[in-house]
């Protein structure tokens, strides 16, 4: 089937007797994307047809699709294509269903009556799945793979939500506004996505979660509760550790080809936030605020100016298992009570 997804342009079942039973998501830019127009089902969708057959023990195909020449290594003796069309309403167009024989002679005529029943339920099938699935992947990808899965379990309420203890990572790409004044706005987008990619992969991998992409600027959390907030914090540290160097090497490379050096500041910082949704009655956020929230994006101006690219509260660096040096006392704007800040001892960093 073909999917929804920024990454994958399909989706594929393949079932062999005898063997194991594989999913694979065909990303954009692979071998099975680049050689879709060397299959039976590309052939079947430019001539505008629904089926086809092929038999494979008299050659029919095998020179001309790679596919089928492996299943004739493979034994083959006769293939079948049906494309079932989704109703219009669905974004995805269709399902390709295939089925491959090895029987001497192929399909008979009571396995061919069989099929032709059998594969409008394997569409419909086929169809319910792809719109779940798709539902899910595309809500993931706006939202993020946890908070989507709080929103498909219900929670979809204005107002509803709860407090949570979280180590909050903000990152904001450095000087980016003056770039808009050199740069086509087609560049400013590659650039955003380009560090944007960086910073979503390393949170990830340390199991935090992206809540929102804010013009530059990029705000993860790593929820906790009272007794993992040290593991919360480390989590967090890590990934601010790796964006800044992978950071490093991607302005490297772009230097390399003319473009320019773009920094990103990180701030860490750990409190108590509201997790919930926030919004209008027909447009809802799913996200985090309060005043951990603000603190941490009051710090983050002081990076330029104590010419620092990490900066940490003082509950995040007393909690974290790493040495770090106090950097002063600093009012930050609309918060009421001073900020202690923090950077990382310069023999940790």
């Amino acid at each position: 089937m073909p999917s929804i997804h920024p990454m994958y342009g399909g989706v594929s079942a393949n079932f062999v007797r005898g063997g194991a039973t594989t999913i694979e998501n065909a990303e954009y830019g692979s071998a099975a994307v680049l050689n879709f127009e060397k299959t039976p089902i590309y052939f079947l969708l430019g001539r505008g047809e629904t089926s086809g057959r092929w038999n494979i023990a008299k050659g029919e195909g095998v020179d001309d699709y790679p596919q089928l020449a492996e299943f004739a290594h493979g034994g083959g003796t006769d293939h079948l294509v049906s494309l079932l069309e989704f109703p219009k309403e669905a974004a995805l167009r269709g399902v390709s269903l295939s089925l491959t024989s090895d029987r001497p002679g192929g399909f008979s005529d009571d396995q061919l009556a069989i099929v032709a029943k059998l594969f409008p339920a394997l569409g419909l099938a086929c169809y319910r799945i792809a719109a779940s699935k798709t539902a899910a992947d595309i809500l993931a990808v706006y939202t993020g793979a946890k908070t989507s899965a709080r929103i498909l379990a219900g929670e979809i309420q204005r107002g509803k939500g709860g407090s949570i203890n979280a180590a909050i990572l903000l990152a904001d790409l450095r000087n980016f506004t003056a770039l808009t004044e050199v740069y086509q706005p087609g560049e400013i987008a590659g650039f955003l996505d380009e560090h944007f990619e960086l910073i979503g992969r390393h949170v990830e991998e340390n199991s935090g979660e992206i809540l929102k992409f804010m013009g530059d600027s990029v705000l993860a959390i790593f929820p906790t509760d009272a007794e993992d907030q040290q593991k919360a914090c480390m989590a967090a540290l890590a990934s601010a550790r790796n964006i800044l160097e992978a950071n490093k090497v991607l302005n490297g490379q772009r230097r390399n080809d003319g473009g320019p050096d773009i920094g990103v500041d990180v701030v860490l910082h750990l409190g108590e936030v509201f997790y919930g949704n926030i919004g209008a009655r027909g447009r809802l956020d799913f996200t985090v605020i309060g005043s951990a929230v603000n603190e941490a994006s009051r710090l983050e101006k002081l990076c330029g100016t104590l010419e620092q690219e990490l900066l940490m509260s003082e509950s995040f660096a007393t909690t974290c298992a790493v040495a770090c040096e106090y950097l002063g006392s600093f009012e930050l704007r609309g918060v009421s009570k001073r900020a202690d800040v923090f950077k990382l001892a310069d023999a940790v960093f």
